[in-house]
């Protein structure tokens, strides 16, 4: 059984039995029964765990889930629109693309308004002398406002290239005003 289906059933069972406490409670109201401000109280905690269950369900989303894809946890996000994750060093190019598109199908809108959420994945590398460098596997960009993942080249980055490429820079902001 599924999340939603348990927090549907969950959500019915706590209507109808919110349901049965409140007709007791105005029997108990009626007969002037010594248990009438228990019932009271107990009526509207079932009833108010019915609406939370209920606003739970409406606003449950599943994970959005890609086949190929291997765990890499994000290691920055700057909350607007750029989400880095972290690749071991033995991570297998074909799970490159699906590990991008999951945690780019992952990321929820609340806080970046609308942006072009630009996620990155990477492994790091010893550069000797106890120093690193990051090297880029791939990246894509997710445009919320839109709702659409748009795919970054291959660019086979490394720490000794050079971005000073005027077609690279021309590339790249076409990509990103891209509509």
């Amino acid at each position: 059984m599924s999340m939603i289906e348990v927090i549907q059933d969950v959500t019915k069972w706590l209507a109808w039995v919110g349901a049965g406490l409140g007709v007791l409670t105005i029997l108990a109201y009626l007969f002037n029964w010594g248990i009438k401000f228990r019932l009271t109280g107990t009526t509207i905690f079932t009833l108010l765990l019915s609406a939370s269950c209920w606003a739970f369900e409406q606003s449950y989303t599943p994970p959005f889930n890609v086949e190929g894809y291997k765990y890499a946890p994000i290691v920055y996000d700057n909350g607007f629109d750029l989400v880095v994750a972290q690749a071991s060093n033995d991570f297998p190019k074909e799970a490159i693309k699906p590990t991008l598109l999951q945690i780019a199908g992952n990321l929820k809108g609340g806080g970046r308004n609308g942006a072009q959420v630009k996620v990155r994945l990477r492994k790091i590398e010893s550069a000797g002398d106890g120093t690193s460098k990051p090297i880029i596997l791939g990246e894509l960009i997710n445009d919320l406002k839109e709702s659409k993942i748009i795919e970054l080249p291959d660019r086979n980055y490394s720490a000794s290239e050079n971005f000073s490429n005027d077609a690279d820079i021309e590339e790249i902001s076409l990509l990103e005003t891209d509509e």
